[in-house]
């Protein structure tokens, strides 16, 4: 299962697989923010396969219809099985929940190789229902493999050029020890949803940014590798550009830089990536009071003619002017998640240990560019000077958010029958309601998937 990944941090990482009999060869993102597989079933302008049911003797059709939003784009279509081969993953092949989508909503961009997608959150994510068996709880309760996968994605110190050329590995079922050095350190799950985590505190050059632990788990903290950039909850977000800004050797930029709206450009003979500070994330060790921090390094050594080397949130963009290399800020700020995306996952071998509930983070060999490594994990450190949990106890989870949905809409039903019942009943015994008496159905605010 080594090397079975292609793609890049700007658009993702894929896996080919072959579905249906006879089978069709498909790309597959790679996504560990969301539950459903689901490919694309009819021709679409942005992809260059689809998954063709009518060429499949063993597609099966359930008939559900299926929709999911994600934080960029959505898709709908059709729930059904098929049998599904990896050939570069475990033996055997083996019949998965498949959705084919029927329509799609900025889900598939232009230039992408992926023709779906692989979601390996849990199953509580699953659209329609939790009912729905995933990927791989399917390939963990039929081949009989560990319940545990690891992903090493191997983008850092590379251009985002969406050229698929990066490489990667997805192993499932276990650790693949040539894929990291060092010793791996596991955080707890929180809560088997996404994968959630606990941050305690970020530094930016080495200074605690200074803020209460739980502004960066507000609403949740996840590791998620379909999402690019490390996306911060605002508060935090302001607090590292500010950081950024005091420890930097560069003074005034230009604000559309950090939103994202706008790229810095230096003469490819400059070496900016010096000028910015390190960047480091604490989480909260399986031993409690013990933490260790994943650590993005800002220094690279010396110029390669064939490579520009960057940090992993300084992140060059290709094909822009004949002397200049222009780079984007590889952090964006977010209004309800704390994600470590792909921006920071590159640096390392990251394992989605599910069976004993924790995410283990190790550095990664690829992360490393003629000797210079372009991230390091180090610990352990006390944590008596963070609060003993600080991942609030009123973080909604989406399940948790349908189960109101429900509630609500079923008082609603009976508050309805019982104004029914009333206006049959004789008017002497009516009551007179007043307008505070009204009861508006707020439901359809919590369909929206969050991630």
């Amino acid at each position: 299962m080594v090397d079975n990944l292609q793609g890049d941090s700007g658009r993702g990482y894929y896996l080919e697989m072959l579905i249906g009999t006879p089978s069709q060869p498909l790309n597959i993102l790679v996504d560990t923010g969301s539950s459903n597989f689901a490919v694309a079933g009819v021709p679409d302008p942005d992809v260059t396969s689809y998954f063709n049911v009518e060429l499949s003797s063993t597609y099966k059709s359930q008939g559900i219809d299926v929709t999911v939003k994600y934080s960029q784009g959505s898709w709908t279509g059709v729930l059904g099985t098929d049998v599904i081969t990896i050939p570069k993953g475990i033996n055997g092949s083996y019949r998965i929940n498949i959705a084919t989508i029927l329509e799609s909503d900025n889900f598939f961009l232009p230039g992408v190789k992926w023709h779906g997608i692989l979601g390996l959150a849990y199953d509580a994510l699953a659209k329609p229902s939790s009912s729905v068996e995933t990927f791989f709880d399917s390939l963990v309760r039929q081949a009989k493999i560990p319940n545990i996968f690891s992903l090493q994605m191997c983008g850092a110190g590379l251009p985002v050029s969406g050229s698929g050329t990066n490489g990667g590995s997805l192993v499932l079922g276990g650790i693949e020890p040539s894929l990291y050095r060092g010793d791996i350190w596991y955080t707890p799950i929180k809560e088997e949803w996404y994968y959630q985590v606990e941050i305690l505190k970020l530094e930016v050059g080495g200074q605690n940014l200074e803020l209460d632990c739980r502004e960066y788990n507000a609403d949740k903290a996840i590791v998620d590798s379909g999402t690019t950039l490390l996306r911060l909850p605002q508060k935090v977000f302001t607090a590292v550009v500010q950081a950024i800004t005091r420890t930097s050797l560069i003074q005034e930029f230009s604000s559309g830089f950090w939103t994202g709206s706008q790229l810095a450009c230096w003469d490819k003979t400059e070496k900016p990536w010096s000028l910015f500070p390190k960047l480091s994330i604490y989480l909260r060790d399986e031993n409690s009071s013990r933490s260790f921090r994943i650590t993005v390094l800002p220094q690279l050594g010396n110029l390669s003619s064939s490579l520009r080397r960057q940090e992993l949130y300084i992140q060059p963009i290709l094909g822009i002017g004949d002397n200049l290399q222009c780079y984007r800020f590889g952090i964006s700020s977010s209004t309800n998640a704390l994600v470590i995306g792909a921006t920071v996952m590159e640096g390392f071998y990251v394992i989605f240990d599910r069976a004993q509930k924790r995410v283990g983070f190790a550095v990664s060999p690829c992360a490393e560019v003629d000797g210079s490594l372009v991230s390091e994990i180090e610990g352990p450190f006390t944590t008596a000077d963070v609060a003993s949990n600080c991942v609030s106890s009123l973080t909604f989870r989406e399940p948790v958010l349908w189960i109101a949905s429900y509630a609500l809409m079923s008082l609603c039903g009976i508050i309805l029958l019982v104004l029914i019942i009333l206006l049959l009943i004789p008017p002497r015994c009516q009551h007179r309601y007043t307008d505070n008496d009204v009861v508006n159905d707020e439901s359809s605010l919590v369909r929206h998937r969050w991630k």
